[in-house]
């Protein structure tokens, strides 16, 4: 719950900062959105690299073994945060696409609390699930099928931003 608590607060700044005028910030600055997106799909690449690489292994990850009780709630907060606040997807996502979006609603702060709302309910329903598959999540073949899904989704949005920017760019 603490790590879900992180991620949604930090979505919720990222949002509201996208919401309440960086979106349109950076619509002035055209090639740091295109930088952005290109640091977004190398991101999206190479973390979908890792879980299709853990995937081949079909190992249970520590955590999934017990050792979850053993991380202290600092190292927690800061792989949420990092987790957040260093994710190029996130960033296009909240400050780019949300904001954008935003920027044509009649009401942008009814926008701003429906998003934050949604977030909120991702991230603390994630944790819900977590609890009740943490039994399933302690066999190899699980974490393999999860993986695999991850490194797929992964992959699949940095070719949707790397469209979309192709795209842009004609």
């Amino acid at each position: 719950m603490l790590a879900a608590a992180s991620c949604a607060l930090s979505d919720t700044a990222l949002i509201s900062l996208g919401v309440l005028g960086v979106g349109r910030l950076l619509a002035g600055w055209p090639q740091l959105v295109t930088l952005g997106t290109l640091a977004g799909i190398a991101f999206l690449l190479w973390y979908g690299a890792q879980a299709f690489q853990s995937a081949r292994q079909a190992q249970v990850p520590h955590l999934a073994e017990g050792a979850q009780g053993q991380s202290q709630p600092g190292t927690i907060v800061i792989r949420a945060l990092g987790f957040s606040f260093l994710n190029p997807h996130a960033l296009l996502d909240t400050f780019v696409l949300m904001g954008g979006a935003s920027a044509s609603a009649a009401q942008p702060l009814t926008f701003l609390a429906g998003a934050v709302s949604a977030s909120w309910l991702w991230f603390l329903g994630l944790a819900g699930a977590s609890r009740v598959l943490a039994g399933q999540m302690r066999s190899a073949r699980t974490w393999q099928v999860v993986d695999l899904l991850v490194a797929l989704m992964m992959w699949g949005i940095a070719l949707r931003l790397a469209l979309e920017l192709l795209l842009r760019a004609e």
